[in-house]
């Protein structure tokens, strides 16, 4: 496949396999050389070995855990240094299926370290370089679980939506500054989180299943029709307007001097 004219850089985490592997694969093809992080090094060399030959481009491997200070550490200074970086794809994340009550709280741990405290650290090290330039593009990986806390563990939809907070957030901070962002909420998707997860994903009901290769084009499509949030599942994008407008309303309402008179009055007197 021939590719189009440098793009500069895209450093994509968890880019081993899943979606992060189908993202170094589809923005090569757009023409980005790749920085590709993972901790898998072996299945990280084989795609980056395989797009080089397909695509042309560049493409360096990192192998890092971002559960581990020290290698979040490394990718931050990376992100800061390298001026040829224009996107970042905060893909690596973990997920859980259990019960509060039935998980291991250390292992939550982790997943908050590696989908809130990397990601945001990973963002706050690239964003000011990309306001430096006026050019440059976050996309971070949701999940429709931010918008349905009641689905699998709460502590995952939590994580999840952080993510779509920082986004949205960072989008009114740095969007005029020539910085696109761009939350993507995949809902399920064939890949190895689920196994990790807890629940393999062949005990899903097939109809909510996506490819992976199927969510990121849908979810590049979005970016390129400048959507801050991207649900690639949503048949009809105006339902995710209404609930982002009822939102909104609710913001000039959310802090005044005085409780709301529901809560005063007709109080009952002792």
């Amino acid at each position: 496949m021939a590719t189009q004219a440098g793009k500069g850089t895209a450093l994509v985490t968890g880019a081993s396999s899943g979606i992060g592997a189908v993202y170094a694969d589809r923005l090569a093809r757009r023409g980005y050389d790749l920085i590709l992080v993972a901790r898998d090094v072996e299945r990280l060399n084989s795609l980056a070995d395989r797009l080089k030959t397909e695509t042309g481009r560049h493409v360096e491997t990192i192998g890092a855990d971002l559960t581990v200070k020290a290698d979040v550490r490394r990718i931050e200074e990376r992100l800061r240094a390298d001026r040829g970086i224009t996107m970042l794809v905060n893909n690596a994340g973990v997920g859980a299926t259990a019960s509060l009550i039935d998980s291991n709280v250390d292992e939550l741990e982790k997943m908050i370290a590696l989908n809130v405290t990397a990601l945001t650290r990973l963002t706050a090290a690239v964003v000011p370089g990309l306001v430096e330039r006026g050019n440059g593009i976050v996309i971070n990986i949701s999940s429709i679980v931010a918008l349905s806390p009641e689905t699998l563990n709460g502590t995952y939809s939590g994580t999840k939506a952080y993510v779509l907070n920082l986004t949205q957030s960072l989008h009114h901070e740095v969007g005029g500054k020539g910085v696109q962002l761009q939350a993507v909420l995949p809902g399920a998707t064939s890949t190895a989180f689920w196994d990790r997860a807890g629940l393999a994903v062949e005990h899903l009901p097939q109809q909510i299943v996506m490819t992976a290769e199927d969510m990121v084009d849908a979810a590049l499509a979005g970016l390129d029709h400048g959507e801050l949030v991207t649900i690639p599942s949503l048949p009809d994008a105006a339902d995710w307007e209404r609930f982002n407008s009822a939102r909104q309303q609710l913001q000039p309402n959310l802090s005044h001097k005085l409780p709301a008179a529901r809560y005063t009055s007709g109080a009952a007197t002792a």
